[in-house]
This record gives C-alpha cells, sequence and structure tokens, in this order.
C-alpha cells in the first residue's frame, strides 16, 4: 500500500476515534447503543467545541476552524458509518452460514476505504487549517494533552 494512502486511512480513522470520543464524552456513556439525531449530533459538537475553545483560549477564527474541523469529522463518521449504524449486524452476516462470507468482508472494507479515501483529504485539510491556526502554545497544550491519554477534551 502506498504511503500516502496509509497517512490517510491513518489520519481519518484517527479522526474517526476522535469525534467518537467527543461525542462520547459529551454522553457521559448513557447513550449507548443509541441513533442519534441530527439534532443531538449537533448539540454535542456545540459543546465540545466550546469545551476546547476554552481550553485552549481560542479566538474568533480558531473558533471557526475548529467548527469546520468538527464538521468534517461528523461527516466523516457518518459516511463511513454508512446505513448500518451497528457494526455488528454486518458482521453477524458475515459469519451467519458454515463459511466466513469472504466476498462481502472484502467488498464491505472496499466500500469503506474509498469513503476514507474520499473523505480523508477533507478532514486533513481541516485538521491542518485548524492546528497551523493555533499559536505555539496551543499548539504545545494540544500535544501535551494528547500524551495524557484521558479520554477526552470534556474531562479536566
Amino acid at each position: 500500500m502506498k504511503l500516502w494512502i496509509k497517512r490517510t486511512l491513518i489520519g481519518v480513522f484517527g479522526a474517526s476515534i476522535l469525534i467518537g470520543g467527543l461525542t462520547a464524552c459529551g454522553s457521559r456513556g448513557h447513550h449507548q447503543g443509541e441513533n442519534w439525531s441530527a439534532e443531538r449530533v449537533t448539540e454535542v459538537r456545540g459543546k465540545m467545541v466550546n469545551r476546547i475553545s476554552s481550553y485552549l483560549e481560542l479566538n474568533e477564527a480558531q473558533k471557526q476552524k475548529l467548527g469546520v474541523l468538527a464538521d468534517e469529522l461528523i461527516a466523516s463518521r457518518t459516511a463511513l458509518r454508512g446505513k448500518d449504524a451497528d457494526p455488528r449486524t454486518e458482521f453477524k452476516a458475515m459469519v451467519a452460514g458454515e463459511k466466513f462470507d469472504r466476498a462481502r468482508a472484502q467488498s464491505l472494507l472496499e466500500q469503506k476505504t474509498q469513503v476514507v479515501q474520499g473523505n480523508g483529504p477533507k478532514v486533513i485539510a481541516a485538521m491542518a487549517d485548524f492546528y497551523d491556526s493555533l499559536n505555539p502554545a496551543q499548539q504545545k497544550q494540544v500535544r501535551d494533552r494528547m500524551e495524557q491519554r484521558r479520554g477526552g477534551w470534556g474531562r479536566g
């Protein structure tokens, strides 16, 4: 696999994990397994953007770039999840017979890879625009927060 494809895949999956973590932090675990409405996603997005903005003391231009990043992450996550919000359903179908359904698994992999390749550049660009807009002290705060691995921006 080409290096740029690997980086894009890692970036998008990392971004998906980030947005998943952001939404999980906002829900505090009591909505697990629930299909979120567009209103709920928007509400949680707003809370997380506000928390991150407050923590990093972002100016208006930086907040706008963070908002674009959040929107791209949500769009990418939605596209990656696809029509079936429960990945277990697809996996159950792959193991329903006597043999593992390799063709179905390969098809799913190709579908998800196309989504990552299609959305990845937009997510990477939004992340780069946001991160590059931060001053060195704010960038250090982001790196330090990532080192702490404390489970999200919502906890202090």
